[in-house]
């Protein structure tokens, strides 16, 4: 195993990627020699220093059909003539060039689904669009030698529509991350990740001039705009706290100190129905009690601990699920431990174990 070169390719700048900071992290402390490229952002900015080789490469296209063919064809060029032992493909939209390079030379290619890709909303909503990724489930996955996903929902899809065995390694933090869950006065309810459609900020914002708390946004997005409009427009900017991006070493600091965690998607589409978030691990892992939409993953897993309640993606079923929390803190408090509980077994020291096992 030593020195074994693995390259991780995915889409992203990079910078914020939890999973991948594990995954790359576990890699390396095993002795692989890795490398995660990724792709240059007009606004990336500079690079933590890591244990691992981290690479941007610098796209002309942003957007559209044409942004995922030029960083394919730029991944493909990078990657050509460079020593590969095992190549991980993160998501349909690195796909295919791994797989073209696969057909050319000999190494080891595996793929790390992090959502259902031909099913997320912004593919489902362009029928032409969906259909190339589609095909590209359906032609290219059978041509991998292991694949894993972030959870069983999305690994059954996969399975079933490639015909290949697909397992699961979770996003769940290492223990290390745990924190003392000490909830702040005024109470704060959290959410951290990207400000896209179908997340259930709208939801939220619109639900604060009933409640008497504060709502804390970490993350930007394509809706990073009409967000802090829609709290100007309602009167709760006040109440309604937008921090951008931060570090991944900086979010258990304001996790800890929140009160609750919003994870409400809306059911867009069979991606974010069969999702299982970062954000619901990394809650976990600091004790909060979360928001949770009642979708099949984590009505799975409040079956076994009950780390919070569930609500629908509308303003009404927000105040009312927050409204019973607040008029039941033993409720509340038998999820904070919940949480501790759950985070002994959901956590990155046994999914590690996982990964490593696809790659030896």
């Amino acid at each position: 195993m030593e020195g074994k070169r693995i390259r991780l390719t995915v889409i992203n700048d990079l910078s914020a990627d939890q999973r991948m900071l594990r995954i790359c992290g576990s890699l390396a402390k095993a002795g692989y020699t890795v490398e995660l490229i990724g792709r240059k952002l007009p606004a990336s900015g500079p690079l933590a220093q890591r244990a691992w080789k981290q690479t941007r490469l610098p796209c002309f296209f942003q957007k559209g059909k044409m942004a995922y063919a030029e960083f394919n064809l730029r991944l493909f060029c990078y990657l050509l003539f460079r020593p590969i032992d095992i190549l991980c493909s993160i998501d349909c939209d690195t796909l295919p060039a791994g797989w073209l390079l696969r057909r050319l030379r000999r190494f080891k290619l595996l793929f790390d689904a992090h959502e259902w890709f031909s099913e997320v909303p912004e593919v489902i909503s362009r029928p032409k669009v969906q259909r190339i990724w589609q095909w590209v489930e359906r032609k290219l996955l059978p041509g991998v030698d292991g694949a894993y996903s972030v959870c069983r929902s999305v690994a059954d899809a996969y399975q079933e529509t490639a015909g290949i065995e697909v397992g699961v390694v979770m996003n769940a933090p290492p223990l290390a991350a745990q924190r003392r869950h000490e909830a702040q006065k005024p109470h704060v309810i959290l959410y951290q990740g990207a400000l896209n459609a179908g997340r259930g900020l709208e939801a939220m914002i619109d639900a604060m001039p009933k409640l008497d708390l504060q709502l804390h946004i970490i993350g930007e997005g394509d809706l990073s705009a009409e967000l802090r409009l829609r709290a100007i427009q309602l009167g709760v900017a006040n109440k309604v706290k937008f921090l951008g991006w931060l570090p991944p070493e900086a979010l258990p600091e304001h996790t800890a100190a929140a009160w609750l965690g919003l994870n409400v998607s809306e059911n867009l589409g069979k991606s974010y129905y069969y999702s299982l978030n970062n954000k619901f691990f990394d809650y976990i892992h600091s004790g909060l009690p979360s928001l949770i939409n009642p979708f099949p993953e984590y009505l799975r897993m409040l079956e076994k601990w009950k780390v919070g309640i569930c609500a629908e993606s509308n303003p009404e079923s927000l105040v009312d699920a927050i409204r019973y929390l607040q008029g039941n803190p033993e409720i509340y408090r038998d999820m904070e431990l919940a949480c501790l509980e759950a985070a002994q077994e959901l956590n990155w020291e046994n999914e590690e174990k996982k990964l490593l096992h696809w790659y030896a």
